[in-house]
């Protein structure tokens, strides 16, 4: 693994662009979960992005396994395609996928989901968002550490890890050590402490991104779109947050 502590914590950048992941490791970060289309949620990146970032980038990757933006119930078709790109990710030297399927009712896919972390070992596993859409999160914590999974990405069943203090708080003391519990979505540097101290966690997940205007000088008026701002990963984001976990 090519993960750092920072002091005595994980710093986990979501990085949308090979762009991205090269700013999240300059700003000093764990590691970079890698995917592309944050405007969807991110899916899974290309081949070309893949081999370029593992070239470029020397942080621990782990690659968001998902086919397509919106639910987490899945066909048998989007399965085979989800266990495709994780032997691509395992032949080209990634550290980790991270993965999740929910059943109809609610509940966490663990037929499936176990196909995806066998095909995946013997990198490491996290189990993603498709957590914040669960029945019953208690229940939950328990089907993913079943599966031998590593961590689980989770904003405590609210639209921010800052909303979800209290659950993600639950969630830890229930994990108890078995499984890490990683507050993710609208973390900044205005609460990563916060949320750090409140829940008990020892690894958290941000974006760190900051909007990025076209550089084109020509507009053409008569067309709508295609020349939207993107986001992207910003270092000096990142190392405002390292600079936080050091002086914890």
């Amino acid at each position: 693994m090519k993960e750092k502590a920072i002091g005595n914590y994980q710093l986990e950048i979501c990085s949308n662009s090979v762009a991205s992941a090269i700013e999240a490791e300059k700003g000093g970060a764990t590691r970079v979960e890698f995917c592309q289309n944050l405007e969807n949620g991110g899916t899974t990146p290309s081949f070309g992005q893949l081999q370029l970032v593992r070239k470029l980038v020397s942080i621990g990757i782990h690659v968001l396994i998902r086919p397509r933006g919106g639910d987490f119930l899945y066909t048998e078709t989007e399965i085979l395609e989800m266990i495709a790109d994780i032997e691509i990710c395992k032949q080209l030297g990634m550290d980790g996928v991270v993965i999740g399927m929910l059943n109809a009712d609610g509940t966490v896919d663990k037929v499936n989901t176990l196909r995806l972390v066998e095909a995946a070992r013997p990198m490491d596993v996290t189990f993603h968002r498709a957590f914040d859409r669960v029945e019953d999160p208690f229940r939950a914590l328990e089907d993913v550490i079943d599966m031998g999974i590593d961590r689980i990405l989770t904003s405590g069943l609210r639209n921010s890890a800052l909303a979800g203090v209290s659950i993600l708080k639950e969630l830890v003391q229930q994990a108890s050590g078995r499984i890490v519990i990683m507050p993710g979505a609208g973390v900044d540097a205005s609460n990563i402490v916060h949320i750090l101290k409140e829940t008990g966690a020892v690894a958290i997940h941000s974006s760190a991104k900051e909007l990025h205007v076209s550089e084109m000088r020509f507009k053409q008026v008569q067309v709508n779109g295609m020349d939207e701002a993107q986001w992207m990963s910003s270092k000096e984001k990142v190392h405002q947050m390292v600079d936080l976990l050091k002086s914890l």
